[in-house]
């Protein structure tokens, strides 16, 4: 099968997807909610854990989700999405991810196998895939459809997000079916490899001398 084709800028020159190195930076009012709910939830998963309740780790989950969405949605409407933001977001993503997975195998140890398996896919597998955007000058993973479509759709899109981020949480709270969860964990798995084969097709867009 022939590698897709990376869209180039001066194909989409009506899009405000691409980066612009002149307004990078950290301080922006999204990272600065980004930074707050990381340690708003890192914090409640922590206390959360050692208070052995659940009910506080799933808001410490909620936190999490809240602020990923607002974060992105006041990086748009204000214009400052940045790619320095974006990586933060991801990075951090991971962080409040894993605080609450370690605090839901403290209290449930049955989970260990399938939420090692989803850290494995999420701080790992899908981290790689997510930085891969920098290869290309556009301001976040949600504008990779000017890359490939189809890996943004299953990756990126609001229902690919919701499957990604929230479908192994859910199940595994709601059915308790550790088993469940590990299938769920190897599926993710599976679709990461898949979609970094395809990244690896279309190959990085490395400038001529």
């Amino acid at each position: 099968m022939a590698a897709p084709a990376a869209i180039s800028p001066h194909d989409l020159d009506d899009l405000d997807v691409w980066a612009d190195p002149a307004a990078e930076r950290i301080g922006t009012p999204a990272t600065l909610i980004t930074f707050a709910r990381t340690a708003i939830s890192v914090t409640l998963s922590a206390y959360a854990a050692s208070q052995q309740n659940l009910t506080l780790l799933v808001v410490a989950l909620v936190v999490f989700w809240a602020g990923d969405s607002l974060d992105g949605l006041v990086a748009r409407v204000l214009r400052c999405e940045t790619r320095t933001g974006a990586v933060l977001d991801i990075l951090s993503d991971r962080f409040c991810a894993a605080s609450f997975y370690v605090g839901l195998v403290w209290l449930h140890h049955e989970f260990a196998l399938p939420v090692f398996l989803y850290l494995a896919e999420y701080m790992v597998i899908d981290c790689f895939l997510s930085l891969s955007f920098l290869a290309w000058p556009i301001r976040s993973p949600n504008y990779f459809y000017v890359v490939d479509r189809r890996i943004w759709l299953l990756n990126w899109s609001h229902p690919g997000k919701a499957v990604n981020s929230s479908l192994f949480a859910v199940l595994l709270l709601v059915t308790h079916w550790a088993w469940l969860g590990a299938a769920i964990a190897l599926g993710l798995i599976a679709l990461k490899e898949w979609s970094l084969s395809r990244v690896a097709r279309i190959g990085m867009p490395i400038p001529a001398r």
